[in-house]
């Protein structure tokens, strides 16, 4: 049954191929929810009249693609939501640590991309490290601490064998202390239009005894944990047990974010904690937060920036609307009642 208007959207529509085509988003491989994510950011690029961009097909053509802006558009910050937030994309983009893995093109032009929502979500946090502390205590179990610092795309030693080894890293990271002199970190794992099958990495020897040895499973030989969905949560999850583990925190979390909607990354969320034992001291706590709730929290202390973020990401009633101004073209009219014509000197 269709939602009436104003009310939870529980899943999204089939879009049709037309509607699709008319904003130069149609991917026929899309999953439903990036669809529908992708004609949201296409209407979004054009409600703020932002060039459309292009990508390079597989005969080496360009093809204009809705969900992405033009390279002279990105320059110029058109992927953020504020001049700050786009300042601060180029400047982590520049002084990104050494092995960081920032593609400038995506982070620029790709309005679909996770790794822009990364900077439009937490890099007003770290502008108010105080705001991002009452966050924290708002969207995380037993958190008391305060934050110092906010970094993206981190990792404690990209290659470094003492942690996993490899190139596994964190969307962001905020290092934080508390009253009682601990730090500690809340990792992020944003994701938005993923399915949660992309390709996966070649997995380092390093897991399989960092699986055993960091008491976080109940099962650490469990095969799921070494496929997808589920594979990227487990190295994550173990690379952050590694920071503790090395003496380098005493406590922290890893904070999966994502959209209510992308049932891939919910539904692989849920399926990854029910591998987990129960939290205890010194172990890192997995959380799962819908992009929504996220959004929510920021609205108490900072509306405008709530705002710009539900607006670009999460009105599927925008979506709904296109369907709306578009039924001949996914389905019957319903009929019309006939209008007596007004006589002339009718108000």
């Amino acid at each position: 049954m269709a939602p009436e208007f104003g009310t939870p959207i529980h899943h999204l529509p089939l879009i049709p191929a037309d509607v699709l085509k008319k904003h130069h988003v149609h991917e026929p491989l899309d999953p439903r929810f990036r669809s529908a994510a992708r004609l949201l950011q296409a209407l979004w690029r054009e409600d703020r009249k932002l060039p459309i961009g292009s990508y390079v097909n597989e005969d080496g053509k360009h093809r204009k693609l809705g969900s992405r802006i033009s390279e002279a558009a990105g320059r110029a910050g058109g992927n953020f939501l504020t001049p700050e937030i786009a300042h601060t994309a180029r400047r982590e983009a520049a002084y990104r640590e050494i092995g960081a893995l920032i593609d400038a093109d995506r982070l620029a032009t790709n309005l679909l991309s996770s790794m822009p929502l990364a900077f439009n979500l937490l890099a007003p946090w770290g502008h108010t490290l105080e705001r991002a502390s009452s966050y924290l205590i708002e969207l995380l179990p037993a958190f008391t601490g305060y934050a110092r610092q906010l970094l993206f795309e981190h990792s404690p030693g990209r290659g470094n064998p003492k942690f996993t080894g490899d190139y596994t890293a964190f969307d962001a990271l905020i290092r934080y202390s508390d009253c009682q002199g601990r730090n500690g970190f809340v990792a992020f794992e944003i994701k938005y239009s993923e399915n949660m099958r992309e390709p996966m990495p070649e997995l380092k020897p390093r897991y399989e005894e960092f699986s055993e040895a960091s008491g976080l499973f109940t099962d650490p030989a469990a095969a799921a944990l070494r496929t997808n969905p589920l594979q990227q949560f487990w190295r994550e999850h173990l690379l952050a047990q590694s920071m503790i583990d090395n003496g380098l925190y005493d406590e922290g979390y890893l904070v999966v974010i994502a959209p209510a909607l992308n049932h891939h990354v919910q539904d692989a969320a849920e399926a990854y904690q029910a591998q987990l034992r129960e939290p205890e001291d010194g172990k890192v706590r997995f959380v799962n937060l819908t992009l929504e709730d996220v959004i929510e929290v920021i609205r108490l202390s900072d509306p405008a920036h709530a705002e710009a973020l539900h607006h670009r990401y999460c009105d599927f009633w925008l979506v709904d609307g296109e369907l709306e101004l578009n039924a001949p073209t996914f389905g019957p009219t319903l009929p019309r009642t006939r209008q007596r014509r007004k006589p002339a000197n009718a108000g």
